[in-house]
């Protein structure tokens, strides 16, 4: 019997479950410790919990306005202020938003039409395709080379056409923890100066960055930031995924047009946390000490792999780190991350899925935004492939 008694055409026929989602399920299946999907298993600071709950009792549970409440918008513009120097409008210029990835898909939907191409660098955080291609878009792909996965703009200026609407970066980078320089945000700025390219600078790591190396945000270049949309994460730094509260920064005229499907697509965003994170921002030490926070984390990642016959290059920033596994097995990425997670224990993500095409590179990407007991297991778990 047909259950179905009408045709339904898929507007995302090659959709299907992401792999976050599957490896997550397998790490629980095989009680395995989940270095796969991006989320810290410690706890959000205390103060910030606190205030929350301050908020929930004051009774501010009601819908904030549509942008945002003001307040946190203002002390984001004091932040963008003090940390890249631009002075930014918190009336006309900041959304807040129901995570980073609403804020990517707003923004794509508000400039994208049919047949319009945009620039993706693979391999490419897994949301950004989908939002082109419901618009009627065109992903264009070029792909970034190990083991530094920095961009070729000359090959980049090929790509470029008269379809050619948006480029999307992505600094500190997912899956590969690379990072944009200064001198490749001027190459860019030279590449886009004459054109009608709009900008979509994925920023949601900016102060988890290592070595005293410096995040170059786009808000720093007043000729990209004027054609721009940067998107952060409240949930990425202070160690909260799960509320999913974001925001976008763009200029007057841009933001109008985000702010019209920004209504339509959630209208507003968790209200009591909005006035929680105004007040939490005050104090500049909560986001100033991340990278340090994150580099012993990743110092002490990097001693573990260090016993285990993995090659890769240091991550420059996020809290991820890649390895190419092909001194211990020939699989594909995708079977060797089900095998590691089935026999030792480890839940990582296959970085071909990263790929348009799942291009298989013989890396896997670890998360090690974990606390210290749970580090200390991943080293003797994964001692069994040493």
């Amino acid at each position: 019997m047909n259950l179905y008694p009408f045709a339904l055409q898929s507007k995302l026929p090659h959709i299907g479950t992401t792999i976050f989602t599957v490896m997550s399920s397998l790490a629980n299946e095989y009680k395995a410790i989940n270095l796969s999907q991006g989320f810290p298993d410690f706890e959000v600071d205390e103060q910030l919990v606190a205030l929350i709950h301050q908020y929930f009792r004051k009774g501010f549970n009601q819908y904030a306005p549509m942008a945002g409440i003001l307040c946190l918008r203002e002390a984001i513009a004091e932040k963008c202020q003090y940390v890249y120097g631009a002075s930014i409008n918190p009336e006309t210029e900041i959304t807040i938003t129901s995570g980073a990835t609403e804020a990517i898909f707003s923004t794509i939907t508000a400039i994208i039409h049919p047949t319009d191409e945009v620039i993706i660098f693979e391999p490419a955080y897994d949301c950004y395709a989908p939002a082109i291609q419901l618009c009627g878009g065109i992903p264009v792909y070029i792909q970034l080379k190990a083991p530094n996965f920095a961009v070729d703009w000359e090959t980049v200026k090929k790509y470029i056409t008269e379809k050619t609407r948006m480029i999307i970066i992505n600094t500190p980078h997912n899956p590969t923890g690379s990072i944009l320089t200064a001198d490749d945000m001027i190459q860019l700025q030279k590449l886009i100066a004459s054109t009608n390219i709009i900008l979509l600078s994925d920023e949601v790591y900016e102060h988890i960055i290592f070595d005293h190396a410096t995040h170059e945000s786009v808000l720093k270049y007043p000729k990209l930031a004027e054609r721009s949309f940067v998107v952060f994460s409240f949930g990425k730094i202070f160690h909260a995924t799960g509320w999913k509260i974001g925001y976008a920064i763009a200029p007057e005229n841009l933001m109008k047009e985000f702010r019209k499907v920004h209504q339509f697509n959630v209208f507003s965003t968790n209200t009591p946390t909005q006035y929680a994170l105004a007040d939490y921002l005050k104090d500049r030490t909560n986001y100033l000490g991340l990278s340090n926070f994150y580099e012993t984390k990743r110092n002490y990642f990097l001693d573990i792999l260090k016993n285990v016959p993995f090659k890769y290059t240091p991550t420059k920033g996020s809290y991820f780190q890649c390895v190419d596994y092909s001194k211990i097995s020939n699989k594909t990425d995708k079977a060797f991350t089900i095998q590691l997670t089935k026999e030792t224990g480890i839940a990582a993500i296959p970085v071909s899925a990263f790929y348009h095409n799942t291009t298989d590179c013989t890396l896997v990407r670890f998360c090690f935004a974990k606390n210290q007991q749970t580090l200390e297991q991943t080293a003797e778990r994964l001692m069994q492939l040493a």
